[in-house]
């Protein structure tokens, strides 16, 4: 059995928008053209794709199976499309980057703009999530990496480094006082990340190891695997976070304690594969990146 490339394409659409309309604005279809699609690619599949109800669609379980293949599918085609781009003169097509979520959302994206600006042919995607993708095995083109890989068939850049401090509220520390060594931390509330989620670098509670805390015993503990969210507890005034040195800055209300003994710095690499060390999409980011470390250090 075939599956037709046009219905493919039609419900890949609409899974990822989740209702009819918002795909025929994305594919400059109408609806009723791509309704047919996603009901001829179910009945030749003898299966249905989509619960239907008045808020909307939902996959079924061989629908999320398929949306799942489809993505993959799709990402592959733009790395490729990328690829074939880079045996032109000038720099253009997709450069799909995946870094973590942290430094993605608050260091990276308010840069993007300058370099999609002196690059108007690249059409950036990011992948924002602490997991490590294969670029190997084309999950993306390049990463930018809080630890040194120990992939060998990995090109890598060191960038430079972040530095940690632990903070708190201004709030929390007159509520709760001021640790005066690292020792008094086990009488206040911290805040880290938990054992099971991917962890974006190598010691994400190294606050807890400093102070000798096991963060799963500590009874006044607040773990999640985001570092937005843990910046927001500690601006409510929730307890101590271990945060970059730049976000600690950027953000009065909160305040550096023991700035002597607890700190830590991270290595930050952009990493890709050998056979990319010519495309000139990487190389312009890999520029733009190095530039753009040694004007704002982190």
């Amino acid at each position: 059995m075939s599956m037709d490339w046009d219905k493919l394409k039609a419900f890949y659409a609409v899974a990822e928008a989740g209702s009819f309309t918002h795909a025929s604005e994305r594919l400059k279809l109408s609806q009723s053209s791509i309704s047919r699609q996603i009901a001829g690619l179910e009945d030749s599949l003898g299966i249905t794709l989509f619960h239907r109800h008045a808020r909307g669609l939902i996959l079924t379980e061989q629908g999320e199976l398929l949306f799942e293949t489809a993505q993959s599918i799709f990402r592959q085609l733009s790395l490729i499309e990328g690829r074939l781009h880079d045996t032109k003169d000038e720099a253009s097509g997709t450069l799909l980057i995946t870094v973590a979520e942290f430094i993605g959302s608050t260091w990276l994206a308010p840069k993007l703009p300058a370099f999609l600006k002196e690059n108007p042919g690249i059409k950036l995607s990011m992948i924002l999530e602490d997991r490590i993708l294969n670029l190997g095995m084309r999950e993306a083109d390049a990463a930018i990496r809080l630890y040194k890989p120990e992939q060998q068939d990995l090109i890598q850049k060191k960038l430079g480094q972040i530095h940690f401090s632990i903070c708190a509220s201004q709030d929390y520390l007159m509520q709760q006082g001021t640790p005066s060594s690292l020792r008094d931390l086990k009488n206040h509330f911290l805040i880290g990340h938990p054992e099971e989620a991917p962890a974006p670098h190598k010691r994400p509670n190294w606050h807890f190891e400093m102070a000798d805390i096991d963060p799963n015993i500590h009874k006044k503990t607040l773990l999640v695997n985001s570092m937005n969210t843990c910046l927001q507890a500690a601006q409510q005034g929730l307890g101590i976070v271990a945060l970059p040195d730049f976000l600690i800055e950027e953000n009065p209300t909160l305040t550096k304690i023991l700035p002597k003994e607890a700190k830590e710095a991270i290595d930050v690499y952009y990493v890709y594969p050998e056979e990319h060390r010519n495309s000139k999409r990487i190389n312009l980011l890999k520029e733009f990146l190095i530039k753009q470390m040694s004007k704002h250090a982190l």
